[in-house]
């Protein structure tokens, strides 16, 4: 087969070859040696909603002994908001949910839609939000403007139309994308679509992009959203002296100035050691607590209290009745209850970090020197182009790849979310055939996070497992390299 000369050939060729790589994937898993009862038990993160981490032993034991006691529900609520009180402030407020996607829609829906009551039509509302990664998240509550984006979400998903990410658009409600300046947007992948590119934002000239929109859309604007992760391949590299992305706080400082809220989903992040809504100054920060904190499957809210007022009363949290202080009743959105296990475990998850933020960082340390040293045996040709860096955010380790690309070169092949979606994502579904579950790996960027099954029952790592999930994902990227042209 000629050598690729334009990117969507080299891709097609992947395409092409698909079934080769994975059979040579399964053959190279062979020197792994993953003892039987590890294959498909173990893998590159557990803070995937669909596949999390197996539970700490101390979160496990809080949700044993609790679920022998009658406590009412609204008691356990109350100690959480007594967390996020003691470590915030008394200026900030807190509400569990099941998800962390249920909390962006009662946090969009409560803060930034039209109201439905009272004479008349409803008016329009638009909220901004950086053309970033996730879009399907943050940026999927309202039809998107301009309309050049109006299909962007087309390819994600399991169900795309009315009754699936369409679905959840809010009423008379709008998105309005803004490109971020020195970010790319290629297209790439299998299934071919444009990707984000945020490694080289510049942050001062992004941010008066967002306010400019902020003045086109003055009339219709309610709120502002992004993500709220703190590494360069999300666009949030760059740091003021305490460590807060400077992206974030410029949002929040142009939210303000305009009297809207500004919702930050930091869906894999850890409340108290990573990203500190405070120093950002945003409204609502939404976390995933099974993700990265070692919760049981539920969500939480945090924000400034007066916002969350309307929140914690559309969950019937606010109040029995009338002015009392907490009940657990019946709202708009009760249907997001997490339940008593999902409340206890995302108790003890926080109450652990508080007493000891290195349960979650050592992990971190140790996976990023494991990282590095493997990736330091990979293909010479292939070593200069990666980047590492840690997150104490999102429990993770970085790997990106964009240098690649650069001088026009044919790079290191670069899925897109879509081909996640499809199955066509050789670097995910490339794992899943070598016996280890895979990571989010596309856009140029690897996330890689300890927990499935490559930790003890504390949440320490393991390092032979570690090790091996690591050195199996160096492999296949070698693997797919050697088909994919580049080095011809």
């Amino acid at each position: 087969m000629a050598k690729p000369e334009f990117k969507f050939q080299m891709y097609k060729r992947l395409q092409q070859r698909t079934p080769q790589i994975y059979a040579e994937a399964k053959k190279a898993a062979e020197s792994l040696n993953i003892p039987a009862e590890l294959k498909g038990a173990f893998g590159l993160t557990g803070a995937i909603s669909g596949c999390p981490s197996p539970l700490r032993d101390d979160v496990e034991h809080a949700m044993a002994v609790e679920s022998k006691k009658v406590v009412p529900l609204a008691v356990y609520v109350d100690q959480i908001r007594e967390e996020i009180k003691g470590f915030y402030g008394d200026d900030y407020d807190a509400a569990p949910v099941n998800t962390c996607e249920g909390g962006l829609w009662v946090s969009f829906d409560s803060l930034m839609t039209p109201p439905a009551l009272g004479r008349g039509d409803n008016f329009r509302a638009r909220y901004i939000a950086p053309l970033e990664r996730h879009l399907h998240h943050q940026g999927g509550y309202g039809r998107p403007f301009p309309p050049k984006y109006k299909d962007i979400l087309a390819d994600r998903g399991t169900t795309a139309g009315e009754l699936g990410f369409y679905g959840k658009r809010q009423n008379n409600f709008d998105t309005v994308f803004v490109p971020m300046v020195g970010a790319e947007y290629p297209v790439h992948g299998i299934n071919y679509h444009p990707v984000p590119l945020m490694k080289n934002i510049k942050v001062k000239e992004s941010l008066e992009a967002i306010e400019a929109n902020a003045k086109i859309h003055q009339t219709l604007l309610t709120g502002f959203a992004s993500l709220g992760y703190d590494t360069t391949g999300y666009g949030y590299g760059a740091k003021d002296k305490d460590g807060t992305p400077l992206l974030s706080k410029g949002i929040a400082q142009i939210a303000k100035k305009y009297n809207v809220p500004y919702l930050i989903d930091n869906a894999w992040g850890i409340p108290f050691i990573g990203t500190n809504i405070k120093n950002v100054g945003a409204d609502v920060m939404i976390y995933s607590m099974d993700k990265a904190t070692g919760s049981s499957t539920s969500a939480l809210i945090i924000g400034k209290e007066d916002v969350l007022v309307n929140i914690r009363r559309s969950l019937g949290y606010h109040g029995q009745r009338y002015g009392t202080t907490a009940s657990y009743g019946k709202a708009a959105y009760v249907t997001l209850d997490p339940g008593k296990e999902g409340l206890v475990g995302q108790l003890a998850a926080l109450r652990a970090i508080r007493k000891n933020e290195m349960l979650l960082k050592k992990p971190v340390d140790d996976l990023y020197n494991i990282v590095v040293d493997e990736f330091s045996k990979i293909d010479s040709r292939l070593k200069p182009f990666f980047q590492f860096e840690k997150s104490y955010n999102c429990g993770t380790v970085e790997i990106n790849y964009e240098k690649s690309w650069e001088n026009g070169q044919l790079g290191i092949p670069v899925f897109s979310i879509e081909d996640m979606y499809s199955g066509s994502n050789l670097f995910q579904d490339g794992c899943s055939q070598m016996g280890i579950i895979p990571t989010i790996a596309y856009d140029a960027n690897i996330f890689i996070s300890p927990g499935l099954g490559t930790t003890d029952s504390n949440g320490q790592i393991i390092e032979e497992r570690m090790r091996m999930a690591v050195r199996g994902l160096v492999m296949l990227i070698e693997i797919v390299c050697n088909h994919s042209g580049m080095f011809e």
